[in-house]
């Protein structure tokens, strides 16, 4: 029998690790491991000269090394700690398509999203991300308050 894996979709809030806690405590009931991804939000619809396209990419870079030192790199030594196996992604793009592609291609038992992280009213204007994961995912979803 192979070991499940869990996806986590992590955000930059790091003092509210409910969601890390709920899939570190389910994965060490079912000695499944967790794959935690954070994404940056990456629009590629936008109009830049040469100079700005090529700036947009070493600044890419930089939020993504900044992201796996302050974001994932804590959570791995949470998981780590919890002696959970663990291993940690950062990505830029559409939050939602890059969480549910991930768990596809890991074949992830389950995706685990934090209800937290956007406020009212951005939810309104921009769509909730664990609604967006929840309706396209074809994995099961927990949805962690």
């Amino acid at each position: 029998m192979s070991q499940e894996t869990f996806v986590v979709a992590y955000d930059d809030d790091t003092a509210d690790t409910g969601v890390l806690d709920c899939a570190i405590a389910r994965a060490q009931k079912s000695g499944a491991k967790l794959l935690i991804i954070h994404v940056l939000e990456w629009s590629p619809y936008s109009f830049l000269s040469q100079e700005e396209l090529a700036a947009r990419g070493k600044r890419r870079a930089e939020e993504l090394d900044r992201a796996r030192d302050h974001v994932i790199a804590p959570a791995l030594e949470r998981a780590k700690t919890a002696g959970v196996e663990a291993e940690g992604v950062t990505k830029h793009g559409s939050v939602a398509d890059l969480v549910v592609r991930t768990a596809r291609d890991a074949s992830a038992a389950f995706i685990f999203v934090g209800r937290s992280g956007s406020g009212e009213a951005r939810a309104r204007i921009f769509g909730s991300v664990p609604l967006a994961i929840a309706q396209v995912a074809d994995i099961p979803t927990v949805i962690v308050p």
